[in-house]
């Protein structure tokens, strides 16, 4: 593979693992059997309004989207829903969660919105419980698409990279303005009285050129319930930022050890941080159902706006074609996705781990970190994360401030 290749996150031409290496009978014969999918990701809209230059999306190896219908048809949007319900109604579920996304959902209308909601409730109430989510970038939220909200009950989440000069850095609109004015806005009107109820939380991508408590408190003066603070997407084959020069350097861990003790040491809570959260409750003998730390299997699947199944879209960041699924089986596509080794590796928990993380004191903590940031072309999936260093150190800090405090709550 030449250097160009790595730069562009090609595969490599040999099958990696998990398409090369899972022994899918071998783990069914020995009694694994995989788990239904639950949560699904509806892509409502294929494209976005603002250029954001770390977007996996549009920015990285994948660039699938522009072959995507721009917005899902009601005819592509009820077959999804009736995808869905065969499968919830085969694993008798009893509450499925639908997240519409985008690209930027609300580029798909109002009436779009109002129709993708009330025919999710009309098709699939009478098999589970329905929960509505969304994932927005903000700057189209209005009253009525609210109010759409409150009607279908769609919980809101919106992406915010901290305080201006943080948010206006990456998050721009493509005529290089930035988009942070038009955000607070958004946030503004869905912390109001009449919409907060809706409000499910604040997502930024780290920065570590940013200040982190000038950060975290930039997005604690709305009030969130939650707070995601995500990696930035990369692996071993295309670095994320400082990575490439420095893969044992911990600035992401430093950068979150700041907002911990700061969020940790609050005299009340002021928000969950979800990372901080899940790992403590890991620490604590728990289990986690989370994409960036923990072994617990994932119970996703993403519906193009074309309405093809594919896996989870973050993987788009390793090379062209990594969401893709094969479904050769024929049947309900979701049936038949339980057991593409793409969708099996996500679900076997330690056995999805190498050497190298199996012998790692931490492994059941770590996880493995998220699982689109261990490719490495020509081995793919089966590799410590890129961010295996920042992973150790957060997770040792956050392990050692839980056991001076309860060791001194003890010796009392």
């Amino acid at each position: 593979m030449t250097k160009v290749e790595l730069s562009l996150g090609l595969p490599s031409a040999e099958p990696e693992w998990p398409a090369a290496g899972l022994d899918i009978a071998s783990l069914i014969a020995n009694g694994w059997q995989p788990l239904p999918f639950s949560e699904f990701v509806i892509k409502v809209h294929s494209r976005c309004n603002l250029a954001c230059d770390y977007c996996y999306m549009y920015e990285m190896a994948d660039q699938s989207w522009r072959g995507q219908p721009m917005t899902m048809s009601e005819e592509v949007f009820a077959a999804t829903c009736r995808t869905i319900g065969e499968h919830a109604r085969r694993y008798s579920l009893p509450e499925i969660r639908m997240i519409f996304h985008g690209g930027e959902p609300l580029m798909a209308g109002h009436e779009k919105i109002e129709y993708y909601a009330r025919h999710a409730h009309e098709a699939l109430d009478s098999v589970s419980q329905v929960r509505l989510g969304m994932q927005t970038n903000g700057v189209l939220l209005d009253e009525e698409f609210l109010n759409t909200c409150d009607r279908w009950g769609i919980r809101v989440a919106v992406s915010i990279d901290g305080d201006r000069e943080g948010h206006d850095r990456h998050r721009k609109y493509r005529r290089g303005t930035g988009s942070y004015d038009d955000v607070t806005t958004g946030l503004e009107l869905l912390g109001s009285p009449a919409y907060r109820h809706l409000f499910s939380g604040l997502l930024c991508t780290i920065d570590v050129a940013n200040d982190p408590i000038a950060t975290y408190e930039a997005m604690v003066r709305f009030h969130p319930p939650a707070v995601d603070f995500l990696l930035p997407h990369g692996n071993w084959t295309t670095p994320p930022p400082l990575k490439g020069s420095d893969p044992s350097g911990t600035q992401y861990a430093d950068w979150l050890i700041a907002i911990f003790n700061r969020w940790y040491r609050a005299p009340m809570e002021e928000t969950q941080v979800r990372l901080f959260g899940d790992i403590i409750e890991l620490l604590l003998g728990g289990t986690r159902s989370a994409e960036s730390i923990g072994l617990s299997p994932i119970a996703l699947a993403v519906f193009e706006t074309d309405g093809t199944v594919e896996q989870i879209d973050e993987l788009k960041s390793a090379f062209a074609g990594a969401t893709k699924l094969e479904l050769t089986r024929g049947g309900n596509p979701l049936d038949a996705a339980l057991l593409e080794p793409a969708i099996v590796a996500r679900q076997i928990g330690v056995e999805a781990l190498g050497e190298v993380c199996r012998a790692c004191p931490i492994h059941q903590i770590c996880g493995g970190g998220h699982y689109v940031h261990r490719y490495r072309a020509g081995t793919g999936f089966r590799n410590q994360s890129v961010y295996c260093s920042d992973l150790t150190k957060i997770i040792r800090h956050i392990e050692s401030t839980i056991h001076t405090d309860m060791t001194a709550a003890l010796s009392r």
